[in-house]
């Protein structure tokens, strides 16, 4: 079981909420949240400026954030985010999974985007504060959990290009459902002719610049009846990069399992870390390696791959079944959830969920 050490270093102040929500609105709300719609009482907010350092920090009622009109984010677009869970254990305990993890991405997004690293203490400190004084919010639903979303931004009023000055880092939360809508076994994909990111780009940082350009493939994604989007390489528009928020596994009738490797173009996704431990922990052969769209067609349709799944932490572990664009349209052995995809799903929800013994350390038991 992972620690999470406190530091007096930057002390967050509590600020009472005048008006919390009442139980029974609460319960209203949560009763089917769905995903990312319903938001709880409080926020995390604490500021940086140069020369200052990190400051400020606040926990207290989640409220709108004032931003002057030259504020460089709203310019610039610098900004990025994490997505992580709070999850209920079997036990009554609410719990986080590898958010050391999600600290140290965050703070590889910040170097990207010219933005300042926050310690990861102080960033696990937010986070577990924040969730053990909304613990209230977790949903009743099967497959609930608390998403947490920290995200920082500049704020600095300033019209010239260069990195900003000032910049504010910010938790909320929102009590989650399901991700997917339709309630299909698996889900369909769309393959994009538009593409995420090239090398050199923003395509391993978690910011809302790579999210905003996604939105139009998306949008046709949706337009043809599907429910994602899937992302061709750059440079010869043939190499499965990912989803639109997820990254992608590939399973064959050898029961090896496949997914395209880390080149600096595609999300270093914890969940899909976490598969590639709990693959190789089961004896099971795994590659990481370019896979294009042609093969992934021949593969589909010869039956040499017979299972394919997308994950994230939004998502979890979801079944794709049909793959479709505009040169191809095949299914994905039945159609419907692998038994590998189930399997590995299993085993790691009962460890984010406390029914099955954590033994890579990735769980912290916080309220």
């Amino acid at each position: 079981m992972a620690t999470l050490a406190a530091s007096p270093a930057v002390e967050i102040i509590r600020k009472a909420h005048p008006s919390p929500a009442s139980a029974e609105a609460r319960e209203a709300a949560i009763a089917d949240p769905g995903f990312g719609k319903v938001f709880t009482d409080h926020m995390v907010v604490i500021d940086w400026a140069e020369g200052k350092g990190w400051h400020n920090a606040v926990l207290g009622p989640r409220e709108p954030i004032a931003l002057d009109p030259a504020a460089s984010v709203l310019h610039y677009a610098q900004e990025i985010f994490e997505g992580m869970k709070a999850y209920r254990m079997a036990d009554g305990s609410m719990s986080l999974f590898r958010a050391d993890r999600n600290a140290a991405r965050f703070n590889a997004s910040a170097r990207r985007l010219a933005m300042p690293e926050i310690p990861e203490e102080l960033f696990t400190r937010a986070v577990r504060q924040l969730v053990e004084l909304d613990a209230q919010w977790f949903p009743p639903v099967a497959g609930g959990s608390l998403y947490i979303r920290p995200f920082m931004f500049a704020t600095e009023p300033f019209l010239g290009v260069r990195p900003a000055k000032q910049h504010k880092f910010v938790v909320i939360l929102s009590p989650a459902g399901n991700y997917f809508k339709s309630g299909a076994p698996a889900v369909s994909v769309w393959v994009s002719e538009f593409t995420r990111a090239a090398r050199g780009g923003t395509g391993a940082a978690k910011c809302g610049g790579n999210y905003a350009a996604s939105l139009v493939p998306t949008g046709v994604a949706f337009d043809n009846g599907h429910d994602q989007v899937v992302f061709l390489d750059a440079e010869e528009h043939k190499w499965i990069e990912e989803l639109g928020g997820m990254n992608l596994f590939f399973v064959f009738d050898d029961g090896t399992l496949l997914t395209p490797p880390l080149s600096g173009t595609i999300l270093p996704g914890i969940t899909r870390d976490s598969l590639l431990t709990l693959a190789r922990a089961e004896g099971l052969e795994v590659r990481e390696e370019r896979y294009s769209i042609d093969q992934w067609e021949a593969d589909a349709k010869s039956g040499r791959l017979v299972e394919c799944f997308a994950c994230g932490t939004a998502a979890v572990v979801t079944p794709v079944g049909r793959v479709a664009g505009k040169d191809v349209d095949f299914t994905i052995g039945s159609g419907g959830p692998g038994q590998l995809t189930g399997s590995l799903r299993d085993k790691l929800v009962a460890i984010q969920r406390g029914t099955a013994e954590d033994t890579h350390g990735w769980v912290t038991k916080i309220a």
